[in-house]
């Protein structure tokens, strides 16, 4: 089993900047693609950022130029900076991993538990 555990969220006001980090931990034979994803209220689930092994990324649109995604495959972890944030930021954001698991030799996706992010305006 590989775990995701997410730390950095919280309240600031727009304009105002944050950064998340996810470390995994666990049953990891290799960790792929990790990622953040978000879910505001009322509205689905969305992939913020994401990044390979390799170090190639993705942003969503709505955050080019913005977030920044950063990885250390030596530590199994990776952080979302997140730079002139506004309200309509504010969701659950959660760490995503695309890892093989050292037990099954199998390929999962994992989620972390998820970390509020509020924007006030």
């Amino acid at each position: 089993q590989v775990q995701l555990v997410e730390s950095g969220g919280g309240l600031v006001q727009a304009g105002g900047s944050l950064r998340l980090s996810c470390a995994a931990s666990g049953s990891i034979f290799r960790l792929n693609a990790m990622g953040w994803y978000r879910r505001a209220p009322g509205k689905q689930r969305e992939l913020v950022a994401g990044m390979t092994t390799g170090g190639t990324t993705n942003y969503a649109d709505s955050v080019k130029g913005r977030f920044t995604i950063s990885r250390d495959n030596a530590k199994n972890t990776v952080s979302l900076q997140m730079d002139s944030l506004k309200p309509e930021d504010t969701a659950v954001y959660y760490c995503n991993a695309v890892a093989v698991s050292s037990t099954s030799l199998r390929q999962f996706n994992y989620w972390g538990q998820g970390t509020q992010v509020t924007v006030s305006s």
